[in-house]
């Protein structure tokens, strides 16, 4: 850079010597001196003049002195292409194409999806416990009917044609039944759900499927949760076969109530915490490398790791330091991913960042059991150090353990979902 700007400054004073000592001056460390000197001359060429020759033989030095130069001057479309570039890649990694925008409005997403995120990742998103999630994705739909009948609607557009769906569940907030006068009062009822099928007569014979039935209790208030996966599955295979879901309250005899004495909160009269909500549990087909997954990462890591939050980097130190790294032993370092500073915190919901990690260090003969070897590694560390065989290398320093890490957002028709991502965080180091 320091380069780019001394050539820029030649431009505007016009000075040969000033070319060449504002070049020199800010080539790079380790260039031959001889550059630098008069005595590194072109030879003369027949009929040219000292002048011409010694032009020429500083212009070939500022030419190679730009092509060693480092590095190079970056122009502001030559970065946000490659900032660009970066982002798509880092889009491909979480499953999409391009980010979802923002909600038009605020919205807070359920809370049941909240409290699914916080059982299955701490605050950095890690997952404390592979095995809680049935699949790698679940899927969050409100209520689009708004109606006070209990007819419920759900579009699932955003569910992709190869995902497959594990388990479907729809969850109803029971409020506060009813009180009823005389003598007969109801301590149960039976609540049904159904899927239409004839959305204009839907109690013809024919007009709708029984889904899932069961006694709810009268005495208290709360969410309820019935399955309907065989609708989902139907739904996702045939969009145009979804007509709905109907709800009904009988008495324990089959026979209806009316008024009845249960009612579930709708969209429409009820606050929005309490809407009703469709949850798919499906699974994408991703799955990460053959490394071990873990779940929360162990308390206690090979080496010492250094604060969890990184600052803005620091320039590159010296040539000392940089070899003093490299004589490091394997180990793990902070390597933080900040999803506000890459521009994604208006559909991420949750975590706001996470802590990847990377490995950085040397994996020297004999590696002792901190370093984690493989037998392979232990080997080819033998026969590097013994220099038995030409072209052995040591071994590298990298993860042995990964863990995945879970996204809480907002997708394209702000729906919320919960994502699993496998190897996205360093667990452990080793010489591999």
């Amino acid at each position: 850079m320091k380069l780019c700007r001394a050539l820029r400054d030649t431009g505007r004073n016009g000075s040969r010597k000033s070319m060449w000592e504002g070049a020199w001056a800010a080539a790079p460390r380790g260039i031959p001196a001889c550059l630098g000197k008069h005595s590194c001359q072109a030879p003369r060429r027949p009929g040219e003049s000292s002048w011409d020759r010694e032009h020429r033989a500083m212009l070939g030095t500022v030419l190679l002195l730009l092509a060693l130069a480092k590095p190079a001057c970056p122009s502001p479309a030559g970065v946000a292409s490659r900032r660009a570039e970066a982002l798509k890649k880092l889009l491909e990694v979480f499953g999409m194409e391009d980010p979802p925008p923002p909600p038009a409005h605020f919205k807070k997403p359920p809370q049941y999806m909240v409290d699914l995120f916080n059982t299955v990742a701490n605050a950095d998103g890690v997952t404390k416990n592979p095995d809680i999630l049935e699949g790698n994705t679940v899927r969050s739909f409100l209520d689009r009917t708004h109606s006070k009948e209990m007819q419920f609607l759900f579009v699932l557009s955003s569910v992709a044609k190869t995902e497959k769906i594990l388990t479907a569940e729809l969850h109803l907030f029971r409020l506060w039944p009813r009180v009823t006068d005389g003598p007969k009062r109801h301590h149960f009822c039976q609540v049904s759900v159904y899927q239409v099928l004839e959305k204009e007569n839907p109690d013809t014979p024919g007009g709708k499927k029984l889904l899932a039935a069961r006694l709810v209790s009268l005495q208290t208030s709360g969410w309820e949760v019935f399955a309907i996966t065989p609708a989902v599955r139907d739904w996702t295979e045939d969009e145009s076969s979804n007509q709905g879901l109907l709800v009904t309250v009988q008495s324990l005899g089959g026979s209806p109530l009316d008024p009845p004495p249960l009612q579930f909160a709708s969209g429409r009269d009820h606050h929005e915490s309490k809407r009703p909500l469709l949850v798919l549990f499906t699974d994408d087909g991703r799955r990460g490398a053959s490394l071990p997954m873990g779940g929360f990462p162990d308390l206690k890591p090979q080496a010492p790791d250094l604060p969890a939050r990184v600052p803005v980097p620091k320039p590159a130190g010296s040539r000392s330091t940089r070899s003093l790294d490299r004589l490091r032993p394997c180990q793990r370092h902070p390597l933080s991913v900040d999803f506000e500073e890459i521009g994604w915190s208006g559909w991420i919901i949750s975590p706001r960042g996470y802590n990847a990690f990377h490995c950085k260090g040397s994996c020297p003969f004999p590696l002792g059991e901190n370093m984690r070897p493989t037998n392979h590694a232990t080997v080819q560390s033998i026969i590097n150090a013994l220099k038995l065989s030409e072209g052995v290398s040591s071994p590298c320093c990298v993860p042995d353990k990964l863990h995945s890490i879970n996204l809480l957002y907002f997708d394209d028709d702000e729906n919320v979902v919960l994502k699993q991502y496998d190897d996205m965080v360093a667990g452990s180091c080793g010489c591999h």
